[in-house]
């Protein structure tokens, strides 16, 4: 039996991952839930599983109520390095897992990572820190954990990964009427469930830059060795080719609880009920298209930050994730996102092989560069 910490556990990933346990009871015990101020889920969750360790942003008053259920609180970085713990699971999105994942892996901690930021922001040291201390990353999101399953059992010959785009909630809409999106209408994802800022990244693309970064240190794959495809029905995943011209896909439903399954009870496979099959009669085709780039700037400007390297990316990360959230509460357009990015990092000293401190501390002015700027 695995004890697992839920980083983000009130969050879209973290409930789906709470479901995939509720179907394998006797392979998994939650010992540890992290979240945010959704007390009454979160409250929910401590009936249920009863951890033994939380920590939320909730109000002491609340936190007194959890306490009755006979969890204690804890600090993040204590929680995900305490002896008893097999696998930390982080599913938010940001940069707050960034932290509390690189003391989980100096504490020989497996990770389950849904968290693109953390590999964007911090790549090449949390992946050097992962080798030097023995420990596995299990990519959790769909795509690099397609890659993940199509690499099983092939040697170091690959031409390149191929990795599929939905094209987001916008994907249709005519130009000239972006300027006018609306939060709600970028929130409308064609075939996937996920939190807002995610499925904003979706529609603007800038998570499939994300995706480029994270496959590139995760694998160890040069930039030029790295493919996205518009792939609307969203069923193949990722691809891999060879350089004998065989190419992998991973097909599944579009559903997280298929992934997080399968990093959770890895390197074993089990039926599922509650986990839907592809049907490839029903399907009847699969297609395939290329990148719009006039339609993609933030996947442009992502792929030339991410090549950049040192604390480039991490300054990208910051930067989309304030624009984000100002595009979510209306004070800009859906048409700046990539634009404020960009001018608000222009300036940007980088640092050319950061630790992760140093990162974050980049990611975190770009956050405040991009909130002066359209202040």
């Amino acid at each position: 039996m695995k004890n697992l910490v839920i980083i983000g556990s009130t969050g879209s990933v973290g409930t789906q991952t709470l479901d995939v346990v509720r179907s394998f009871p006797d392979d998994f015990r939650v010992v540890g839930l992290i979240a945010g101020k959704n007390f009454e889920l979160l409250e929910q969750q401590v009936v249920e599983f009863k951890p033994k360790w939380i920590y939320s942003n909730c109000t002491q008053k609340q936190k007194l109520k959890l306490y009755s259920y006979g969890c204690f609180e804890k600090p993040i970085e204590e929680i995900v390095a305490l002896p008893s713990v097999d696998l930390i699971v982080t599913a938010t999105s940001g940069d707050i897992a960034l932290v509390p994942t690189l003391i989980a892996i100096n504490n020989k901690k497996n990770i389950a990572l849904a968290n693109k930021e953390s590999i964007v922001i911090a790549g090449k040291e949390l992946v050097s820190k992962a080798k030097q201390n023995k420990v596995d990353i299990f990519p959790l999101d769909s795509e690099p954990n397609a890659i993940w399953q199509c690499l099983k059992g092939e040697e170091k010959a690959i031409s390149k990964l191929i990795i599929t785009a939905s094209g987001g909630a916008l994907r249709d809409f005519p130009l000239e009427t972006l300027s006018d999106v609306t939060p709600e209408q970028a929130l409308n994802h064609p075939t996937w469930k996920m939190g807002d800022k995610i499925t904003v990244d979706s529609a603007t693309l800038m998570n499939k830059a994300f995706e480029v970064i994270e496959a590139h240190y995760l694998f160890d794959i040069p930039w030029e060795d790295i493919e996205v495809l518009i792939h609307t029905e969203s069923l193949i995943h990722s691809m891999v080719e060879f350089v004998d011209g065989s190419i992998k896909a991973e097909i599944g439903k579009p559903d997280m609880r298929m992934p997080i399954q399968y990093s959770l009870l890895h390197p074993i496979r089990k039926f599922n009920p509650k986990v839907s099959k592809v049907n490839l009669i029903d399907v009847g085709k699969l297609s395939f298209a290329e990148l719009d780039l006039n339609r993609y700037p933030c996947f442009v400007l992502g792929i030339e930050y991410g090549k950049k390297g040192g604390t480039w990316p991490a300054v990208l990360s910051g930067a989309d994730q304030m624009a984000v959230e100002l595009f979510l509460s209306g004070k800009i357009k859906y048409t700046e996102i990539c634009e404020i990015i960009r001018n608000a990092t222009k300036s940007h000293i980088a640092v050319s092989n950061p630790d992760v401190y140093q990162a974050l501390e980049a990611a975190n002015w770009a956050k405040k560069q991009v909130e002066d700027l359209v202040k």
